[in-house]
């Protein structure tokens, strides 16, 4: 059974990270945890990619970014885990274009062409990353969108991008709607207490990265959502740990080589459509 924790309040059920600011996740693996190299599909690269590569102009700097989905549909920004823009996030932002009624997802390439093809690598380029760069980027991937056909744009992301996710309600005036999974903001770069869009959060019960992403993080977001007055939603999936929405066969190896073997078909599903009703519901024109 699958339990969620949920706001009951008079609303409907209905957060700067410091580029120095350690992160759970880099202290909780060893370079060793995680001996074998993937091979990463670069999808967006390849003659039979469905994603259209553009680059997008902020201040003084560009960056790629990766669009696939309707011309005119409603936009959403699909934030990467702390792998970088590889097939798994890839893999979300097709699924998320393909949901009805029909999304126009962008993937910000924030590690400026870079992957991580282990534990290692990963920790590196998250350690290293511009967070308030970061969120810039985010900010001008949705002017992007509203600019290029979406009347209405939100954001989404795993792990990592599930934290700028939250980052991005409180940051991005332009956000119309959020859903993070399984990651929380510092303090330091956003307070989810002063969130402005409606924001839908999933976490897995046997996440152990306290503070970012376990059972104790997704009960202090949702006292800090309840503060914000907006509309929100957090559910916990008893069971699943982190990056439960992995399902791709190299994720599945690449969670199971990380510790995280199980497999829960149906709350994949279930968020699936809890993120395909909150989404269809605020960015509707």
């Amino acid at each position: 059974m699958l339990a969620t924790l949920v706001s009951s309040g008079s609303r409907i059920f209905t957060g700067p990270l410091h580029k120095h600011t350690s992160f759970p996740l880099a202290r909780k693996f060893s370079p060793s945890a995680f001996g074998s190299r993937f091979s990463v599909r670069s999808m967006a690269d390849s003659a039979s990619s469905p994603f259209k590569k553009i680059q997008i102009q902020r201040e003084d700097t560009k960056f790629d970014a990766y669009v696939v989905g309707k011309d005119d549909a409603p936009g959403i920004v699909v934030i990467q885990e702390w792998w970088g823009v590889d097939f798994e996030i890839k893999n979300h932002a097709i699924k998320i274009s393909q949901l009805e009624p029909g999304f126009k997802t962008l993937i910000p390439d924030l590690y400026r062409g870079k992957v991580g093809l282990d534990v290692a690598e990963a920790q590196h380029l998250m350690e290293g990353l511009d967070w308030q760069g970061a969120v810039k980027d985010i900010s001008a991937s949705v002017k992007w969108l509203k600019e290029n056909g979406s009347k209405k744009v939100g954001v989404t992301g795993f792990c990592m991008g599930g934290a700028l996710s939250i980052a991005s309600s409180v940051l991005v005036p332009d956000v119309d709607a959020v859903v993070a999974f399984y990651g929380v903001p510092s303090s330091e770069l956003a307070d989810p207490a002063k969130a402005r869009a409606p924001v839908q959060a999933h976490f897995g019960e046997l996440d152990n990265f306290v503070g970012f992403s376990d059972v104790m993080a997704a009960k202090a977001l949702e006292e800090k959502l309840k503060v914000s007055g907006i509309p929100y939603e957090v559910h916990i999936y008893p069971g699943n740990a982190h990056a439960f929405m992995n399902r791709s066969p190299e994720g599945v190896n690449r969670r199971k080589g990380m510790g995280m073997p199980d497999e829960d078909e149906a709350a994949v599903q279930l968020a699936w459509s809890r993120f395909q009703s909150w989404m269809s519901k605020y960015l509707s024109a």
